[in-house]
């Protein structure tokens, strides 16, 4: 039976533990969802591992837009391992109990990581059609760091009232701010401008960049060499969708999406970190032929 350990009166500092619930709703069925999810984690793993493997061993791919991935594998393996272990002990082994510090820091992974990927998604559209400074990168991963570390800081200070439970399978700012007993309409605030400015300032100028390139693809002398670059570009969007979408919806869920059922958000939220990091190692690892031919080289043992 789940305990909380509460401190006594109305409000404590804060909690020992949280309990984050899994997925309400489908109590009955955790035991069997955790199963697809677990083979999608797996190949988020070793599909961003392998994608590592190859960029750091072939020299020949020590290039900015491999190095952009190889940065987005990091991230990948990040955002993914940062939930899918606790998610996994939570539907297999009930293991429903997270310290309050290992919750800030899966808060921190979390919005930390999701803005590097983003901001990465960005530079990567941008690569395609002019040359990109290495800073960059940098300048992303700075990005996530400094808009999201005002998250954990504000939480940390804050009194927590006695219900400890998460209804959801991780930690999350917004989850764990309607938990707050005190007014956190300053973090909301900043929640907000901190995700447009990330999200919006990103989406603005990855369409910006795919006008420009569909300008140029629509310029092509070929229908052949058009055709071919209108399946890059479409892998490329479907990435940026598999991202964005679900991200989206959860976020504005969260704040105006009181008659979204529950069921439905926690689904939603639970795809937003696993399908990207399992996408993006095939979709990219299948479009760049240096990657795809030293896979089909190292499996088969011979030349593609």
């Amino acid at each position: 039976m789940l305990h909380l350990m509460l401190a006594s009166g109305n409000s404590s500092s804060h909690p020992v533990f949280f309990i984050l619930l899994g997925i309400p709703g489908l109590e009955n069925y955790q035991f069997w969802i955790a199963f697809p999810l677990c083979a999608m984690y797996l190949v988020a793993i070793v599909g961003n591992f392998i994608t590592l493997h190859i960029i750091r061993t072939d020299h020949t791919l020590h290039e900015p837009m491999y190095l952009f991935l190889a940065m987005l594998a990091i991230t990948d393996l990040a955002l993914s391992s940062s939930t899918q272990p606790k998610m996994l002990a939570i539907l297999w082994f009930h293991a429903h109990e997270i310290e309050y510090h290992a919750c800030l820091i899966q808060v921190f992974f979390i919005h930390a990581f999701s803005s590097v990927e983003s901001g990465l998604l960005m530079a990567m559209a941008l690569d395609r059609y002019v040359a990109i400074l290495g800073k960059l990168g940098a300048v992303v991963m700075m990005r996530g760091l400094l808009w999201v570390s005002p998250f954990c800081i504000m939480v940390s200070r804050m009194p927590f009232c006695n219900n400890h439970v998460i209804a959801q399978s991780y930690c999350e700012h917004m989850a764990v701010l309607k938990l707050v007993c005190a007014d956190t309409r300053v973090n909301r605030a900043y929640g907000l401008f901190a995700a447009f400015s990330v999200v919006g300032f990103d989406i603005i100028v990855i369409s910006i960049s795919y006008v420009m390139i569909l300008r140029t693809v629509l310029g092509l002398p070929s229908d052949e060499a058009q055709f071919k670059a209108f399946g890059t570009c479409a892998s490329h969007i479907c990435v940026i969708l598999a991202f964005y979408i679900p991200a989206l919806f959860t976020f504005l869920t969260h704040r105006f999406g009181h008659h979204v059922p529950r069921v439905v958000h926690i689904m939603f939220a639970n795809f937003y970190l696993l399908v990207p990091p399992m996408l993006n190692p095939i979709i990219y690892g299948v479009r760049t032929k240096q990657i795809r031919d030293r896979v089909i080289q190292s499996c088969c043992g011979k030349d593609p």
